[in-house]
Formats: structure tokens, C-alpha cells, sequence
């Protein structure tokens, strides 16, 4: 099928511009000697007096040079209270970046809370690291993602770039992603050097791991951070039906995959019994992954396969298994925001079915969306080829253009 002359300009800028940034990775030495990791940094640690603030109030905040580099873009680091899954008191961190123009849109400058894939079980894996300019393996995810988020820079849009996933890392934890995003967006607009006011609207996005937290957030928003209005939302490669994620990787070159989802469903929850299923080369496992990023699992475990780790045979369909995913799951409830998603007809990480229930679940909830059925092949190109969709229609509602209620399916 052709495609329009401006879906080939957006294919080869953001092909060009991730090239270029990993290459940038390769070539700069590794981590910087006076940029230690997260958990070695005090700026993470956790204030004492954290039980007395508000959730999403700031605790600290820095400048920074965005990838260590002089971008033409002001950055900084916040550090904010949040409440994780369990109810505990959190200090989480959040990249706020803005734009050095001044905005020339309608109104004041939009916020754009852009959930990047943290896909991991360490905080070195956490996107703050690499804003800031970390050289390791580990900003990879984060790498992948610099197309978009420049193009929101480019647009005008202010942007904040939550560690969703929390001090204690926790991949695949819906209410911790989804809270510590809302806080995240709260923070920002407390932020005053980032001049978000209350008139400013809001948006979200995020992609694969980042959508999970994008829409976990816009779940929990009624409830969580009401005051948080969002004019539009868009998410693609939907992580749904977690098992089916699991299985579908199981075996093959991307088998770390399953494992991280392995190994974040054993220790996220442990009323699962999952852990309880795990051999002695699975608890080694555990405890030797426990800070890996979701990439350096895909290096190290190529073809590997999760029944090795397990005392029951088919582990990804056992009921602790089941058990565990089944507490993740998104479609509980429907987002009151409205939506635009988007995944490929024949992704190759997250398949389309678990996608396609979801839609229809959150359309039978009453839910405003538009869902596109993407027909180019693959996680990854999916995701440049549809981010042109997905920036467009969060620049018309940021614009206030008008939206037909309910679900549009395309």
C-alpha cells in the first residue's frame, strides 16, 4: 500500500533520529564517572519526612543537561511523593523537559506525560538515568523513544517523563505505574520553572510497556487525582492478555521477555504462589536478574524457556501463572478521558487479539475512544509508523477541536 509523502518523511526522520542517538550511546564512553547509578545517587534516596506530604508534592528537584548533552531544551529533575500499590509512602522522580521557544499556540503550553518503556527490575533501568545521561546498555528503551519525544519538544509541548515503575522497580504493577504517573503529572504542574498552569491542558502517551502505565493511570484517574483532567490520550502496542505475551516469546530470540514478565509476577506478588513454583535454578534466577533491564534479559537468554526454572510443567499457563498476570490485566474499568490506540495486525511482541478484547471491553464500558487495527507488521515499526496519528490527535485536543463520543474502530 503507498503511503502519503508525510508518513515516509516521519519514517525516515525518526529511523534517522534513533540511529543516530544509539549510535551517540555507543560511541560515548560508558557511564560517566560522575553520574552514578540511581540507587548510588543521593538525590533517589527517601526523605524522612516523606510520610507528611501530599502525593505529588515535590521532595527535591535539579537541572539538567538532557543526555549530558547542550540540547535546546531545559530539563530537570523532580523527585515527588507518591503511593505505591500497597499503600506505602514513595519518592519517585520525574524528567521534566521543556522547550527554550516560546509557545505560540492557542492558550498556555499543553503537558504532555510521556511514559516511556522501563521494561525493567533495577532502577538503572529507569528513564531518569538516561535523561540525564546515562552510558549503558541500559537507556536503550529509553533511546528508542527520543523520536517522539523530540517531536513533542518540536510542537511546543512541555513534557514530563515519569520513573512510573518506582524505587522498587516494579515491572508490570498497574496501580504502582498508574499512581505514580498521575503524581508524576502533579508534580509537574507544581513545578514552577516549567510555568504549567491550571489552564494548561494535558495529555499522555506512551508506547508497549509505557501504554500499560499510560492506561493504568487514566484508570485510576476518577478516583486517584480527579482534579487531573486529560484532553486526550493516546497509547499503542497494548500490553493485554499478559500469558499470551508470555507464551508468544517463550522459546524464541526474545525469550528475555517472558522471562522479565517471569520474574516481576514472582516478586510483585507473592500471594501468587508463583514464586512457590520456581525450582532451584529459578529462584538462582531470581536473584541473579534482579536488577536487569529488559534488554540485557533478551541478550543473556536467547531461546531459553521458563519451564528450565519451574517444579510444574507449562509454567506460563499454571494457575499461580494466571493468578498473577489476571491482578495486571487492564480493561477493569474504563478511562473517562478520551482515547486514541493503536497496534499492529501482526505485532510480534504483544498479539492483536488481547488488543482487539480490550477495545471492545472498554467500548462496552461507555468509553470515548478511536482504536486503529495498524497493518504494518511489527511491534517496533508500528510504532513509528503510527506515532504521526497519535501526535496529531493530541494537537487537536490540546486545540479544543471537537470529538464524537464513543468508539470509533478503524
Amino acid at each position: 500500500m503507498r503511503r502519503p509523502r508525510g508518513f515516509r518523511h516521519w519514517w525516515r526522520a525518526g529511523l534517522i533520529a534513533a540511529v543516530a542517538l544509539v549510535a551517540a550511546a555507543v560511541v560515548v564512553p560508558r557511564t560517566r564517572a560522575d553520574l552514578p547509578y540511581p540507587d548510588d545517587d543521593p538525590f533517589y534516596a527517601t526523605p524522612i519526612s516523606l510520610g507528611e506530604y501530599a502525593n505529588g508534592a515535590i521532595l527535591n528537584s535539579r537541572p539538567i543537561a538532557v543526555f549530558g548533552l547542550p540540547l535546546p531544551v531545559a530539563g530537570w529533575q523532580v523527585q515527588y511523593r507518591t503511593t505505591d500499590s500497597a499503600d506505602r509512602a514513595a519518592a519517585d522522580v520525574a524528567t521534566v523537559l521543556e522547550p527554550i521557544t516560546p509557545w505560540s499556540g492557542p492558550g498556555d503550553r499543553p503537558l504532555l506525560s510521556f511514559q516511556i518503556a522501563e521494561d525493567g527490575l533495577g532502577t538503572r533501568c529507569a528513564p531518569s538515568f538516561a535523561l540525564r545521561g546515562g552510558r549503558d546498555f541500559s537507556i536503550a528503551t529509553t533511546l528508542l523513544d527520543v523520536p517522539f519525544l523530540a517531536e513533542a519538544l518540536r510542537r511546543g509541548w512541555a513534557v514530563v517523563v515519569s520513573d512510573y515503575e518506582g524505587p522498587r522497580s516494579r515491572f508490570f504493577d498497574g496501580v504502582n505505574s498508574g499512581r505514580a504517573v498521575l503524581d508524576g503529572v502533579r508534580a509537574a504542574k507544581a513545578f514552577a520553572p516549567l510555568g504549567i498552569t491550571d489552564s494548561s491542558p494535558l495529555g499522555a502517551w506512551g508506547y508497549s510497556g509505557g501504554a500499560f502505565a499510560t492506561l493504568w493511570a487514566m484508570q485510576l484517574r476518577a478516583g486517584y487525582a480527579p482534579e487531573l483532567w486529560f484532553a486526550g490520550v493516546t497509547s499503542g502496542g497494548v500490553p493485554t492478555d499478559i500469558p499470551a505475551i508470555a507464551r508468544g516469546v517463550d522459546g524464541s530470540y526474545q525469550a528475555g521477555l517472558a522471562m522479565l514478565i517471569l520474574i516481576a509476577l514472582a516478586r510483585n506478588d507473592p500471594g501468587s504462589g508463583l514464586a512457590g513454583v520456581l525450582n532451584d535454578s529459578g529462584h538462582t534466577l531470581l536473584a541473579q536478574e534482579a536488577a536487569a533491564c529488559g534488554g540485557d534479559l533478551v541478550v543473556r537468554h536467547v531461546f531459553g524457556h521458563m519451564d528450565d526454572y519451574s517444579n510444574v510443567p507449562e509454567i506460563l499457563d499454571s494457575q499461580a501463572f494466571l493468578v498473577a498476570g489476571n491482578h495486571q490485566e487492564l480493561g477493569g474499568w474504563a478511562p473517562d478521558v478520551p482515547l486514541y490506540l493503536y497496534h499492529s495486525n501482526a505485532d510480534d511482541v504483544i498479539p492483536p487479539a488481547g488488543f482487539n478484547a480490550l477495545v471492545a471491553r472498554y467500548c462496552a464500558l461507555g468509553a470515548t475512544l478511536t482504536a486503529v487495527h495498524s497493518p504494518i507488521p511489527g511491534h517496533n515499526p508500528a510504532a513509528i509508523a503510527e506515532a504521526l496519528g497519535a501526535m496529531n490527535f493530541l494537537s487537536d485536543r490540546f486545540a479544543g477541536l471537537p470529538l464524537v463520543a464513543g468508539c470509533t474502530v478503524r
